[in-house]
């Protein structure tokens, strides 16, 4: 039986008709073999433009669609919404993309109305080929796991836990609150950090609806949307907490030190500790490398003074296994070392600080105990700040990290508070990027206290004598500038966290070129991923501050509460399948499988796709040798015909207009 076609190109306003002709792409359409029906119209995603696709299915009888216009990844979705309305299967449906394939790249008119004839051409000869696919539901389960419990995951965990839903939230470190643990102060209100976040940690801990499992990770994930098994490596801490009181006596008497993580290196720590005394939860931590009991069984001092014997030398790490709906990445992120930008002296001058190590100086249980001092016990009579460092620089990071201008202000305004209003604070900066709330009414708060702005990227830090000098240039003065200084602090760029690439692949999510995880769609889906059932929450998705991070994560918690509320979740059929009397039984496609979906048959010798967890990426399908595996949609039929239209190979359905249009373009 002949196919009926209907064609439907659009102008996207002026997106794709600006540089494409799309009424000469509609006429070219009409004359395709098999095209009943092609219509151009200004926005095909409109409401009237999808009643125009539904009328003409009904009126034509049509048995096959073509849309051209945008990104599938945007409104694919829509087209094939509307194609089901009008009783005809959504997945015999084609969408090509003429916008960001053609009209947004190619410079010349007819070059681009050209371009998107083939284009249209390759999709009228690939739909022919598509069959019917059916989707199928199945039943979401309720609990969701939060993983991070920095302010995103604390914000998502409490936003899903209010709902009556179960949480399991897990952390990496001993005890939650990421990196705003850390902080002294919040820009641009300058409240105390610790006031305004040790309120939602204590909500965690208290919360019946949340499962907290700090001294944590996610080992393994399988499964599917809706129905994900996580495997969960909980790291012994050698201290009992359900027993523990955290009276810290244990603290006091430990004889063995070691440098602080959570100071950034500017301190010691005890081998049992915990970060700070608001520290959720309140149990210490044994660090086992460092524990001579554990390492040479000496020592033992802190089980010999337990009030409550909660000290426990024996445990062991152990696995648990969760069964959630949905999870919810917030495992935030790095700041960048600044040691191998070598011009600027970490590590080889003892008083260039990087921003956190300045945010312990300034913290009241910090190394300092809240006081801005250098390394001598002295506060410093002049500081230097110096912003982008590997920001906005293509030699390390080209993104800009969106928090350094404002935590810059902040620390002017400390250190004018903290030392005195006479200390000399110099920020050498690129541009000053005051996006925020109140956050360009602070910048010229600063201005008003006598903070001096230089702007460009300083050369070199160079030692001369006891001070430090900023070697660099002024550009609005258009000259060189040296500034002896005390004190220098670096701001230094938010980065993707090391172990990112291993966390990626664990979920199954994707990273950006910049290396954190990307998003569905950057303007409409900025807590989906690629993954279905898995949403992003705060800096682990890019750069963002404390109130952006916050809202970043209600969003992700809310599209895991859509999932848990309806209850059902819809199971794309765009799957990997393998065909059973082509297999040769290699086994290659199982190790290839990065979502664990194949399994080997060992009865008929095959290997066969576990279809709920098939994410239809197609790995298997392009390395099989012998071609048994194929991706449902996305056959080599479809895929052959749609490159024959492309090039145009099938002369005899296609008038002499093609001929034309291929000797316009050599030409």
């Amino acid at each position: 039986m002949a196919k009926k076609i209907g064609v439907y190109v659009c102008h996207c306003g002026s997106n794709i008709a600006g540089r494409v002709d799309c009424e000469k792409v509609a006429d070219f359409a009409r004359q395709l073999k098999n095209v009943a029906v092609a219509r151009d119209y200004q926005f095909m995603c409109s409401d009237p433009g999808q009643e125009m696709i539904i009328r003409d299915i009904h009126e034509y009888g049509l048995s096959r669609v073509v849309v051209a216009s945008c990104s599938p990844r945007l409104h694919e979705k829509t087209f094939q919404k509307a194609c089901a309305r009008a009783g005809l299967n959504p997945y015999l449906m084609q969408h090509c993309c003429i916008r960001e394939h053609c009209s947004w790249i190619t410079g010349d008119s007819d070059q681009a109305t050209a371009k998107a004839m083939h284009i249209v051409e390759a999709a009228v000869h690939r739909v022919v080929r598509h069959q019917e696919l059916f989707s199928r539901e199945v039943d979401v389960l309720p609990d969701v796991m939060v993983v991070g419990a920095g302010i995103a995951g604390i914000q998502a965990a409490l936003d899903i836990a209010k709902s009556g839903h179960k949480v399991h939230l897990v952390e990496k470190a001993p005890s939650i609150g990421g990196h705003m643990a850390q902080f002294d102060k919040t820009f641009p209100t300058l409240d105390c950090a610790a006031c305004i976040s040790t309120p939602k940690m204590v909500a965690v801990s208290q919360e019946p609806n949340i499962n907290l499992m700090t001294w944590s990770e996610v080992e393994d994930v399988s499964g599917f949307v809706g129905n994900y098994t996580v495997t969960v490596l909980r790291r012994p801490r050698y201290v009992n907490e359900t027993i523990c009181t955290g009276c810290g006596a244990c603290l006091e008497k430990c004889p063995t030190k070691a440098i602080s993580e959570f100071n950034e290196g500017l301190g010691t720590r005890k081998a049992i500790y915990r970060n700070s005394p608001q520290a959720v939860p309140n149990t210490p931590v044994i660090d086992g490398t460092v524990c001579k009991k554990i390492t040479k069984d000496k020592c033992g001092i802190c089980q010999k003074i337990c009030p409550t014997g909660a000290i426990d030398y024996t445990m062991q790490e152990k696995r648990e296994v969760f069964n959630v709906g949905s999870i919810v990445l917030a495992t935030g992120y790095d700041t960048m070392d600044p040691a191998p930008i070598a011009e600027y002296g970490f590590g080889r001058y003892d008083e260039v600080y990087t921003a956190l190590q300045f945010e312990r100086l300034n913290n009241a249980v910090g190394p300092t105990g809240g006081k801005i001092v250098m390394k001598n016990g002295q506060s410093p009579e002049s500081v230097a700040i110096i912003h982008c460092v590997g920001s906005r620089d293509k030699n390390y990071h080209e993104y800009c990290s969106r928090t350094c201008c404002m935590y810059a202000l902040k620390y002017d305004h400390l250190i004018k508070d903290k030392v005195g209003h006479d200390v000399n604070v110099y920020n050498f900066y690129i541009d000053m990027r005051c996006f925020g709330k109140g956050y360009e009414e602070f910048f010229k708060r600063v201005q008003e206290e006598g903070v001096t702005f230089i702007r460009g990227r300083p050369a070199e830090i160079v030692q001369e004598g006891e001070k430090l000098v900023v070697v660099g240039e002024d550009t609005l003065l258009g000259m060189d500038v040296r500034v002896p200084v005390d004190m220098v602090i670096l701001c230094t760029a938010m980065e993707p966290r090391s172990d990112m690439t291993d966390v990626a692949r664990i979920f199954g999510v994707s990273q950006g070129q910049d290396g954190f995880f990307l998003e569905e769609h950057p303007k409409l889906g900025p807590v989906s991923t690629a993954t279905d059932g898995i949403f992003l929450a705060g800096a682990c998705q890019g750069p963002k501050d404390i109130p952006d991070a916050v809202a970043h994560a209600s969003g992700g918690a809310a599209q895991a509460l859509a999932l848990a509320a309806k209850g059902k979740v819809s199971i794309s059929p765009t799957t990997s399948w393998i065909n059973p009397d082509i297999c040769i039984g290699c086994k290659v496609c199982i190790n290839l499988c990065a979502y664990s979906a194949i399994e080997f048959d060992e009865r008929r010798q095959v290997s066969v796709i576990n279809e709920a967890m098939c994410k239809g990426c197609g790995s298997c399908a392009g390395y099989c040798p012998s071609g048994a595996a194929q991706i449902k949609h996305f056959s080599e039929n479809q895929i052959f015909d749609e490159i024959d239209g492309l090039l145009g190979m099938m002369p005899e359905a296609v008038p002499e207009q093609s001929t034309e249009i291929r000797a316009a373009e050599k030409a």
